[in-house]
């Protein structure tokens, strides 16, 4: 009888330890649950935080720079001194809302070589709007710094020719930056414009 009662004593105190372990064993797993749900959610918050921050630190404009230049250089190919006048404009705009902080400092001194002529190009062909060729004028100087700018930030993701006309600029030759492979001559406009040649692709 006594053995009978210590088997069921001992058998119950096995069961009893089993669920115990059980319940341990369960509670461990909802732990580590809640400990990768946790990680998961900080890692999310962490990566949205991130985003957010270089969101509000913003980043070099390249592709919006890039574009107000095309659009002021199809303007010009197309004779079109007012369309000119706005996309200068817009690239001023462009310009003054940089910030100094998203520029890497390697790349600080080319753009500083370059950010006051360009801006000052692009006011002058902003409040020229009757004055083309004072505007091409400003355009071939703002092309160098344009093709400098490139190769300092890159193209804005595409491809871009960068053409020579040997006719423009009094017979000197002046360069320009498009995004179409085929020559419209920002300088000579509907008098020669398909004058001048591609002599680089910048990809």
């Amino acid at each position: 009888m006594k053995n009978i009662i210590l088997g069921a004593a001992i058998a119950v105190t096995t069961l009893a330890a089993c669920n115990s372990g059980s319940d341990k064993t369960t509670d461990a797993k909802q732990s580590d649950m809640h400990s990768d749900t946790s990680m998961a959610m900080h890692q999310q918050t962490t990566d949205t935080t991130t985003s957010k921050t270089a969101a509000a630190a913003g980043v070099f404009p390249a592709r919006e720079i890039i574009a107000g230049y095309l659009q002021l250089k199809n303007a010009l190919a197309k004779d079109n001194g007012q369309d000119a006048a706005a996309a200068g404009n817009a690239m001023v705009a462009t310009l003054a809302k940089i910030d100094m902080k998203t520029i890497p400092e390697q790349q600080m001194k080319s753009y500083m070589e370059v950010a006051d002529d360009l801006k000052e190009h692009a006011e002058h062909i902003g409040a020229n709007a009757g004055k083309i060729e004072h505007q091409r004028e400003h355009f071939i100087m703002m092309s160098k710094d344009m093709t400098d700018l490139v190769k300092t930030f890159g193209n804005g993701g595409q491809t871009l020719y960068k053409d020579f006309c040997p006719m423009a600029n009094d017979g000197k030759g002046a360069i320009w930056l498009s995004e179409v492979e085929e020559i419209k001559n920002p300088y000579l406009g509907s008098k020669m414009p398909d004058c001048g040649t591609v002599k680089e692709t910048i990809k």
